[in-house]
């Protein structure tokens, strides 16, 4: 990562400008131009620097709910397990992780009870037993990047 790739990932995680031209307006406080920082965002998106770009939602706040979740998946059957969870629009983050839980995801849904139907359909999908970590405290952790 470059000195601007750095001011990207700082400066974005602060929020979005809510304009017509939102990357526009993000470019110029990053001194660079529009064209330039929708292709550096995709180039992080790309090259895996980013998982994701979007806004976060509090599901909460909106009556939905959300949870961590974890799966014990065989090594060989990994992919595919990832295809099934992924499918799901509820799914939001989905990490590999080196451990007996090696795949880890993020569900958020419309209402509390999405969860359990969710988690049942991909049970049922798998064949495998989804481990649920509902949030018991909140932490905001900001990364930030030294120039």
């Amino acid at each position: 990562m470059d000195e601007l790739d750095r001011a990207i990932v700082n400066r974005l995680q602060g929020g979005f400008p809510l304009c017509a031209r939102p990357f526009a307006a993000a470019a110029a406080e990053l001194g660079t131009d529009e064209a330039t920082l929708i292709a550096r965002i995709g180039a992080l998106l790309a090259n895996g620097t980013l998982t994701r770009f979007g806004p976060l939602y509090d599901a909460e706040r909106m009556g939905g709910a959300f949870t961590l979740c974890a799966l014990c998946v065989p090594e060989d059957d990994f992919e595919r397990v990832a295809a099934r969870v992924n499918a799901h629009a509820e799914v939001a983050h989905n990490y590999a992780r080196d451990h007996a839980f090696n795949m880890w995801f993020v569900l958020a849904t419309a209402a509390p009870a999405g969860i359990a139907r969710v988690i049942g359909a991909i049970e049922a999908e798998t064949g495998l037993t989804v481990y649920d970590f509902p949030r018991e405290a909140e932490y905001f952790i900001d990364l930030r990047l030294a120039a």
